[in-house]
């Protein structure tokens, strides 16, 4: 493994410092193509479409992504995918200036900036294995998730109130200008020893080489599997939720936003603990976090005071992080640095493409069967899927 400095938390902290600036500017401007695209078009079917090209594009660079994160150097792949979606908002900031607001210019623009993510989401985490000692890699992840959890309860107030004093093409100058801090954080500051596999292959051999060795790894395979099932499963909370509060206890704003804070609350605090305290064996985090998730969606289909569905979505947002860490933390510490890359892209891919197949196939169940009921049947799928995954870990 590495040979870590004393200096190991300096360069980890700069390094994470240079993640959140990278993620508040990526979030900012994503909330501020979402709402712009409601104000204007109040479609339903708009959202659906600007859902699909936000979430495609990561799917299919994830593909390559693992791959390049596994051949080349991860801080210059890092700050390549941060200077690309700079570079696309700094364009799309100059076409709005001059007047072209088209709808589908907008699309285009997630659609672009997406493509990003599909490479930087497995080198980020491929990269901290290098710089981190593998006995606090759960901390740090813990840590990292907390920082993430934050960034979704601040981006939305921070974009909304830039979005009603200012026009939205000063909004994607806010991510050029968080990419830039992120890029100069992480070249001149942060000190990344290189790891690369020696493969000459063709990518695509590559590629296959790395699902083959998922394949030959029954405790990853089993892995996947569960993370498969989950974010379909979890998908009636994250994206039905907000149409059963206003069916079942009122359409007040504040509700609205009280679940978002919540949930990602929850998670701020799950980030803390886990890193405090979590179960030496990573399986048994993971599958008893998922239990107690599928638990949690469960009861917002029974709750009638609003309070109760409250304290539900904060627990599931600890057990989420409780599930997350150390998922992350045992791929890292598991998979040869050879294939880290590839293996983590696989995960990115699930966490693109398994929630909005979910949301695409729940959504309209909504229509014709009780919210109360979808998350009573996806609860008790995420409990079965936790159970089974704690009864045949190895």
């Amino acid at each position: 493994m590495q040979n870590y400095t004393k200096n190991w938390k300096t360069n980890t902290a700069l390094f994470l410092t240079s993640q959140t600036l990278s993620l508040l500017g990526t979030m900012i401007v994503q909330y501020a193509i979402m709402w712009h695209l409601v104000l204007e078009t109040g479609s339903g079917r708009m959202m659906t479409l600007y859902i699909i090209v936000g979430v495609l594009p990561t799917f299919f660079s994830s593909i390559f992504g693992g791959v390049l994160a596994d051949r080349y150097n991860k801080k210059w792949l890092i700050n390549l995918s941060d200077g690309t979606v700079g570079l696309v908002s700094l364009l799309f900031a100059m076409f709005l200036f001059s007047g072209h607001q088209s709808i589908a210019l907008l699309l285009v623009a997630a659609g672009l900036r997406a493509l990003g993510q599909g490479v930087q989401q497995p080198t980020v985490n491929a990269l901290v294995p290098t710089i981190v000692p593998e006995d606090k890699l759960l901390k740090i992840n813990g840590l990292n998730s907390s920082i993430q959890s934050m960034i979704y309860i601040v981006s939305p107030v921070v974009a909304a109130s830039l979005m009603a004093v200012v026009p939205l093409w000063s909004l994607f100058l806010v991510d050029v200008v968080t990419a830039l801090g992120a890029i100069a954080i992480l070249t001149f500051l942060v000190k990344v020893p290189h790891v690369r596999s020696e493969s000459a292959n063709h990518y695509f051999r590559d590629l296959v080489e790395g699902l083959r060795y998922i394949r030959s790894q029954p405790y990853l395979v089993a892995l996947i599997v569960l993370t498969v099932v989950f974010f379909v499963a979890i998908s009636p909370a994250a994206g039905l939720s907000p149409l059963q509060i206003t069916r079942d206890f009122g359409s007040e704003l504040w509700r609205l936003s009280a679940i978002e804070m919540v949930w990602a609350g929850g998670m701020v605090v799950g980030g803390f603990l886990v890193g405090w305290w979590s179960f030496r064996r990573r399986e048994v985090s993971i599958g008893l976090a998922t239990v107690v998730m599928g638990v949690m969606i469960c009861s917002l289909g029974f709750w009638e005071h609003f309070g109760f569905y409250l304290a539900s979505m904060g627990l599931a947002g600890i057990a989420q992080i409780y599930n997350n860490a150390p998922t992350t933390t045992l791929v890292q510490e598991r998979v040869p640095a050879e294939f880290l890359g590839r293996v983590m892209s696989v995960f990115t891919m699930i966490q693109a493409f398994a929630m909005p197949v979910g949301i695409m196939f729940f959504g309209p169940l909504a229509d014709d069967i009780s919210i109360d009921y979808l998350m009573i049947g996806s609860g008790i799928a995420i409990v079965a899927a936790g159970a089974v995954y704690l009864v045949c870990k190895k």
